[in-house]
């Protein structure tokens, strides 16, 4: 849906309350369809930011899995790897 949101389960050391706040942020930034919003909307945006946030956490403290944690630097470098592959191939 969002480019910019993450996957933020399994890594080690685990997500931040800043970057699920941050995925919460973007998810209410796409479906408002505004990155900021009106004086009118503000309030009922950032209560969406919030709460979205917070069942975020839930969500992750409450998944399981068997998989080994993902390393965070590795996962970046493999991601930097495939946007250099997919923009040398469109230049």
């Amino acid at each position: 849906m969002c480019r910019n949101i993450r996957p933020l389960n399994n890594f080690e050391p685990p997500a931040t309350s800043d970057e699920v706040r941050s995925a919460a942020l973007q998810y209410v930034r796409k479906v408002a369809g505004t990155t900021r919003p009106s004086k009118a909307n503000e309030e009922a945006f950032n209560r969406a930011v919030e709460e979205i946030a917070h069942i975020t956490a839930h969500l992750l403290d409450d998944l399981v899995t068997t998989a080994p944690p993902k390393d965070r630097d590795e996962e970046a470098a493999k991601a930097r790897a495939r946007a250099a592959k997919r923009y040398a191939a469109a230049g």
